[in-house]
């Protein structure tokens, strides 16, 4: 096990001031990102070419699970920061994966889909798609659902990995498609997910069978839709990388509104504003019901990671810069941290002040929002 780096009162922590009201009262506050931890998750230095680090960190009981894209998944305790197993996996990991009970469902780089018992780290089962995987499974009622590398969509049995349908979508371009994948969506027995050729597809959650399907992105370098489908109310969102933003009817897929930049990650709604990172190296705020812009990022370091909302801030990190907290309102930069290499997974974040991440060197780190105190009033981030 690598050792355990405490990183406590280090120069490496950025903080601008805020206002805050509290009963009538004004009070300066510094909201500040604060290191705890952080596991070098490779056994052996790196000297070839750097891999992409893409897995969200998984909480179960009082571990937390990681990936990186050359050896496997690794737990670690959140409280003493010990290793609990490692499952070496052939080529290493570099999507996320889903928890259902005690059963880690991930899919690998060596082609397939994995059930590991998520408090040993033991394999149940797997099932081997013929194609590596680069994208995050969705699980539903003990129904796994899955896209490969080859484009084909799986639906497998959660209890004994047999595989109950697939759907097998025919490229019919020759362009270019970037790495990844779509996480599917469900909703009213119907799986919602975009694919490399530039479709959207509703699909019958039982049988396998298309019940629409909607082109998109008809951009001429990339088609991929690799974000995966949010659903609203009747509306659902979906991200093109290097073409739009779609606000679509999850009826029939008609397009409601457009926003001329899009990207791989899906958007996060809260309240009557919608957020998402860009294709372009921009994040982005809109109205989800008109698709008018509230703000525009531009400061962002090669590609922001898919964005969450934490105590009231919007967190991403970036593919080339620091894991960066900005006001949901004014996308103001509240708090800087910068590991270096970069981020490129998504942030995880159990409801409290605690963020986890990998880094582009894969290097996995807690790091903590710190609300500091100025004055006679303290500030709680709520």
């Amino acid at each position: 096990m690598k050792f355990i780096l405490t990183l406590l009162g280090i120069g490496l922590v950025g903080c601008q001031t805020v206002k805050s009201n509290l009963n009538d009262a004004q009070n300066t506050v510094a909201v500040s990102l604060k290191p705890v931890w952080v596991q070098d998750t490779l056994s052996k230095a790196n000297l070839a070419y750097r891999k992409v680090n893409l897995f969200t960190p998984i909480f179960y009981k009082d571990a937390i699970i990681t990936a990186n894209a050359l050896e496997g998944i690794i737990s670690y305790n959140r409280n003493t920061q010990k290793h609990n197993w490692k499952t070496y996996m052939r080529y290493g990991v570099e999507s996320s994966g889903v928890l259902v009970d005690n059963q880690l469902l991930v899919g690998a780089l060596d082609g397939h889909m994995y059930s590991i018992n998520a408090d040993t780290g033991q394999i149940n089962w797997k099932y081997d798609t013929k194609a590596e995987i680069t994208s995050q499974p969705m699980a539903h009622n003990n129904i796994l659902y899955f896209l490969n590398g080859a484009n084909s969509l799986f639906s497998i049995d959660i209890r004994t990995g047999r595989q109950l349908w697939v759907y097998n979508r025919q490229e019919t371009t020759t362009k270019m498609t970037i790495r990844g994948g779509s996480r599917p969506t469900f909703s009213n027995g119907i799986i919602y997910s975009g694919f490399s050729d530039g479709a959207l597809v509703a699909i019958n959650a039982s049988t396998g069978t298309p019940l629409w399907e909607v082109n998109l992105n008809n951009n001429s370098r990339f088609k991929d839709i690799d974000a995966s489908p949010v659903i609203d109310g009747e509306n659902i969102y979906i991200n093109s990388y290097d073409d739009k933003l779609y606000c679509l009817s999850r009826q029939n897929g008609s397009i409601l509104w457009r926003y001329n930049t899009g990207g791989a990650t899906a958007p996060v709604i809260t309240g009557n504003r919608l957020y998402f990172s860009t294709s372009s190296g921009s994040v982005i705020s809109l109205n989800k019901n008109t698709g008018a812009l509230e703000w525009k990022k531009d400061d962002i370091k090669g590609i922001a990671t898919e964005p969450i909302i934490v105590k009231g801030f919007l967190v991403y990190g970036e593919s080339q810069g620091p894991l960066k907290l900005v006001e949901l309102l004014t996308g103001k930069t509240q708090a800087v941290f910068d590991p270096g290499k970069g981020i490129m997974s998504k942030i995880s974040s159990d409801g409290s002040n605690e963020l986890y991440f990998i880094s582009g060197e894969a290097n996995f780190y807690q790091v903590n929002i710190v609300p500091v105190t100025r004055g006679m009033i303290q500030y709680l981030v709520n």
